[in-house]
């Protein structure tokens, strides 16, 4: 296995969870995705012409903890790349739970289905951040990049995005 580590500094704008332009192919998914909600994202980034939100992953592994069905979507669109906001798992102020009452899960879990070839069923893991004293879905973290298909197909990995407001 090799590691692959999000470039430092040269920040074009201050933020506490920066995105990268990041190879699709080095991503890892620990969920399936819903083919129906697969097929209706596809559609309204076709309409848009554009990826809103960035996906959120784990910096070591480069597990998506965050966005599985954006990133199939953007597989299917011919895209290359993808925006993506790192997160070291390993941190306590990141927690995962199910969105399923029954099941439990660990952040070993879902390494293991990253790494494995059985995924967990869509939409299974939650992931939360703790920011100050309180827990957030980390959908919080994503702001609008709103980037365009365009550079998404033919643009250069490791670009540091601008996130809009």
């Amino acid at each position: 296995m090799f590691k692959i580590t999000p470039p430092q500094g040269g920040l074009i704008m201050e933020a506490k969870y920066p995105a990268y332009l990041i190879n699709i192919d080095r991503l890892r998914l620990h969920e399936d995705v819903d083919e129906s909600h697969l097929i209706n994202l596809i559609s309204h980034i076709m309409r848009d012409g554009k990826l809103k939100r960035p996906i959120v992953a784990d910096k070591n592994t480069y597990i998506v903890l965050d966005g599985a069905h954006r990133l199939v979507a953007l597989k299917r669109l011919g895209c290359r790349l993808i925006p993506t906001i790192f997160l070291d798992y390993e941190s306590p102020d990141i927690l995962v739970y199910s969105w399923r009452d029954n099941s439990k899960l660990d952040k070993k879990d879902v390494i293991r289905a990253g790494y494995g070839l059985i995924k967990y069923p869509p939409k299974s893991t939650k992931h939360m951040i703790k920011i100050g004293s309180k827990l957030h879905h980390i959908s919080i973290i994503q702001n609008r990049v709103d980037i365009p298909l365009e550079v998404l197909k033919f643009g250069i990995e490791y670009t540091r995005i601008d996130f809009k407001d």
